[in-house]
């Protein structure tokens, strides 16, 4: 038995798309951050299991409920603004039928940005752990999650489609929000910001991206994109910095 997973907040644009192509799962749970549009209708519409549960700005935590109340065997994460293809649900029910050694598939995803798949930099070089037997691990750290997997992992060969920010406001305003959330995660691990790391990390996420990673053969796109997780970079840490001056003021 398959389960999605799927966490929303506000996804009416997306959600009847995503479940759509998820109609291969025995089973959809819907974790709905408090949306105050038509998300919740349209996932119980389609048959999904919805729970509501503010996400008190940890991702993991969601994810980690979802997976508790999924039924299945397998659990599928899925975004709301991704895609599951005919050949990669095809794929997923192939290596979820048999017996086998993995506990964990990566897949690769592929970002599809105001009018063009991007093919190189981080996000067109970006494997994700989403499908998972039940029982075999976590997701850790508030943003960024990753799944702390016990056992063998293997890739599948079909790619997830993801289809992100559709204008370059929606993307600021996820830059603006997910660096709040990742300046948290970073003083929750014992990180510490500086002058260095506010100046130049930025400044070499974007170089890696654009030009070590190729994001400038993707045009505008891809310049973008590489600068605007330079700027996720840069609030990251200055939001850290702000953080570490209230607290050794209080």
């Amino acid at each position: 038995m398959i389960s999605a997973v799927v966490l929303t907040k506000n996804e009416e644009r997306n959600i009847e798309q995503c479940l759509k192509m998820l109609r291969f799962c025995d089973e959809v749970v819907v974790v709905d951050d408090g949306s105050t549009d038509s998300t919740r209708e349209i996932a119980q519409n389609f048959g999904a299991k919805v729970f509501s549960r503010d996400i008190k700005m940890d991702f993991s935590d969601q994810s980690n409920f979802g997976m508790e109340k999924a039924r299945g065997e397998w659990i599928l994460f899925v975004d709301a603004d991704e895609g599951v293809s005919e050949k990669l649900g095809e794929e997923i029910k192939e290596v979820t039928s048999v017996f086998g050694d993995f506990v964990g598939y990566f897949m690769k995803r592929r970002d599809f940005i105001w009018g063009r798949w991007l093919e190189h930099g981080e996000s067109g070089n970006r494997k994700v752990l989403r499908l998972i037997k039940k029982g075999s691990g976590k997701w850790r750290r508030r943003v960024h999650q990753y799944f702390e997997i016990k056992g063998s992992t293997s890739e599948l060969v079909n790619p997830l489609l993801h289809y992100p920010h559709p204008t370059v406001t929606s993307f600021v305003d996820s830059v603006n929000r997910w660096s709040t959330w990742h300046a948290l995660a970073n003083k929750e691990e014992g990180k510490k910001a500086s002058l260095s790391k506010i100046c130049f990390w930025p400044l070499g996420h974007f170089l890696k991206n654009y030009f070590v990673g190729l994001g400038f053969l993707d045009g505008i796109q891809g310049f973008l994109f590489a600068f605007l997780m330079g700027f996720h970079s840069f609030l990251a840490w200055g939001k850290l910095w702000i953080l570490q001056r209230s607290f050794s003021k209080a």
